[in-house]
């Protein structure tokens, strides 16, 4: 994995020692709130490996390394798959707020799809902003994806429903939907989330097959309110955290997990159209603690 290169090396330090002792278990509990893991899920995971050194069940380093490992991994888990319908076309709304990568991120998964054989549609739902449909448009003419937009200010709603009924009528596999990611007031933007889901589940004559979650891995902690807040208005299924690369936050992946259990699909490494790598919890879990950093 290409991403948490700022966090690996503290705990790689950390686990460079052998003896097991309350400085290593303090370094490890501070390593991980510094990482963004969260005080509340920083407190499980070392409440079990203090309890365990305790029973002397845990007695080297690389024993704390494997088991933080495994419980890691375990609180990670889940389905992380990405859901197809059983009836073209597939829908994935895709929601969050402005500046976490999300138009990008529907472009990273239109380039993975294409890869997968697949006919993908973008629909430019963020009628909000012209810049938004814009930037769509561009991302459309690069991957020779076609953009199902209307008029700045037009209804988003409608522009879902377009959408969907296009690549009913003409053929295309998976649809991807962009939505507004801020309004006047937070409640009309949720408003404005349930209307499109409403609408899509009609065009659709099904629930859209995932609602996805684009989260800033930069933000840390804060990317847990806005998870709530977007979780109050569609039911989601999926968390994208994006800015993977070249942040030491990552660990706040823990903490959403921990806090609102639902499942991290994709983490985005990068600005290109081909850095989007599909969430593995133990590729995860290794990374975090600098397993697999002599990996280039």
């Amino acid at each position: 994995m290409r991403f948490l290169r700022n966090l690996v090396q503290r705990f790689t330090q950390i686990f460079q020692r052998r003896e097991v002792d309350e400085e290593l278990l303090d370094e490890l509990e501070e390593a991980l709130i510094l990482a963004d893991v969260g005080m509340a899920t920083t407190g499980k995971l070392m409440g079990v490996i203090r309890e365990s050194v305790k029973r002397n069940e845990l007695k080297t380093a690389d024993e704390v390394k494997a088991k933080l490992k495994e419980m890691i991994a375990d609180l990670l888990s889940g389905d992380t798959n990405l859901r197809f319908g059983e009836n073209p076309p597939t829908v994935w709304l895709f929601v969050g707020v402005n500046g976490t990568g999300k138009t990008t991120t529907i472009a990273k998964f239109a380039r993975w799809l294409q890869k997968q054989g697949k006919k993908p549609l973008l629909v430019a739902a963020d009628t909000f902003r012209a810049a938004a449909i814009d930037q769509l448009k561009v991302w459309g003419e690069r991957l020779r994806v076609p953009v199902i937009a209307h008029q700045m200010g037009a209804d988003p709603a409608a522009v879902a429903f377009d959408g969907i009924q296009a690549a009913k009528a003409r053929g295309y596999d998976v649809v991807l939907i962009d939505t507004a990611g801020r309004m006047h007031t937070k409640q009309n933007l949720l408003e404005e989330m349930r209307k499109i889901y409403r609408v899509a589940a009609k065009a659709l004559e099904r629930e859209p097959d995932e609602v996805l979650l684009i989260l800033d891995g930069t933000t840390g902690q804060n990317a847990i309110a806005q998870a709530e807040g977007f979780t109050a208005a569609v039911p989601v299924s999926g968390i994208i955290v994006t800015k993977l690369d070249g942040t030491a936050k990552g660990g706040a992946v823990l903490a959403i997990k921990d806090r609102l259990g639902i499942p991290i699909k994709a983490v985005g490494v990068g600005e290109t159209a081909d850095d989007l790598e599909l969430f593995d919890p133990e590729a995860f879990a290794s990374a975090l603690l600098g397993e697999n950093e002599q990996e280039g």
